[in-house]
């Protein structure tokens, strides 16, 4: 049974985006502050500093945003963005690297599903579902 390692925010944003930008398709946009990672030109996760620490910005189905938000301390609603369709992860907590990468995975494939089928890197009602 693999042990179950905390991610203090720099590590939180490593793992993420190292994950992130090895899904199918994707691609990270650098800009002051921020850092963007897109499929098919829209936004499946951000990265940014909020004041004192990194944090990691990721779409979220509303029911599943709500029970993480719940379950974990530093899983708030998204930061600049959407409250109910976006949550902001913060390192340092019980958040680990499997649920980090869990839910960029998630965010993905939320918005791969909201692309026309045409643009679709991958089936997101298949593509690396965990269970």
């Amino acid at each position: 049974m693999e042990e179950l390692r905390t991610l203090d925010g720099q590590e939180l944003q490593k793992t993420a985006g190292d994950h992130g930008v090895g899904l199918p398709g994707a691609d990270l946009e650098q800009r002051p502050d921020w850092h963007l990672y897109k499929v098919r030109g829209k936004v499946f996760m951000l990265m940014t500093d909020m004041p004192g620490h990194p944090v990691v910005i990721l779409k979220a189905d509303p029911d599943d945003a709500a029970a993480l938000r719940e379950q974990y301390a530093d899983i708030t609603v998204g930061y600049h963005m959407n409250k109910r369709h976006w949550i902001t992860v913060g390192g340092g907590g019980a958040v680990d690297e499997k649920l980090v990468k869990e839910l960029v995975t998630d965010s993905y494939r939320l918005v791969v599903g909201g692309l026309p089928r045409s643009e679709q890197p991958v089936d997101p009602h298949t593509y690396a579902r965990h269970t």
